[in-house]
C-alpha cells in the first residue's frame, strides 16, 4: 500500500511533476507547518489563529520568508527555487506584486519538492529559519 501521508517519490517521478504541481503541494506543506506553529505557540482564539495563518501564508509574507532562507539553499535547491520563480502563472493576487508572487511560488515549489523527496528534516530546518523572528500569534 502506498503511504500518501509520507510520500517519498523517486527523482524521476518528481521531475515529471510540473512546477505548478510542486507549488500546489508546497502550499499545503507550508499551510500545515504554519498551523502547527500557531498551535505550538498558543494564545490565539480560533478566529485569531485563522487570521494569523492567513497573514503568514499570504504571498507577501512567503516572499519575505523565502529571502531569509536563500543563502542556506544547496545548489540543487536553488535550481528548484529558480524554476518555481519562473513558473508561468496567469493570475496574481491583487494584494501582491508579480515579484512577490513569484518568490512565494518558488518557496512553495521548493517545499513541495522537498516534501515529495521525503526530506522532512530539511523542510523543518528551513521553516524554523523562516519563523525565527515571528512572535505575533494573533
Amino acid at each position: 500500500m502506498e503511504n500518501y501521508f509520507q510520500p517519498n517519490l523517486s527523482r524521476g517521478s518528481i521531475l515529471e511533476i510540473s512546477t505548478i504541481g510542486l507549488a500546489h503541494m508546497g502550499d499545503a506543506v507550508f499551510e500545515l507547518l504554519v498551523r502547527a506553529w500557531l498551535c505550538a505557540h498558543g494564545g490565539a482564539t480560533g478566529r485569531g489563529m485563522h487570521r494569523a495563518a492567513v497573514r503568514l501564508v499570504c504571498a507577501e509574507s512567503q516572499a519575505e520568508k523565502a529571502e531569509k532562507i536563500l543563502p542556506l539553499l544547496t545548489e540543487e535547491e536553488r535550481a528548484v527555487f529558480r524554476r518555481g520563480r519562473n513558473a508561468q502563472v496567469h493570475t496574481v493576487p491583487h494584494h501582491a506584486s508579480r515579484a512577490q508572487y513569484g518568490e512565494a511560488t518558488a518557496l512553495e515549489a521548493l517545499l513541495g519538492w522537498l516534501y515529495l523527496r521525503g526530506e522532512r528534516e530539511r523542510i523543518n530546518e528551513l521553516f524554523c529559519v523562516m519563523m525565527e523572528e515571528e512572535t505575533d500569534v494573533h
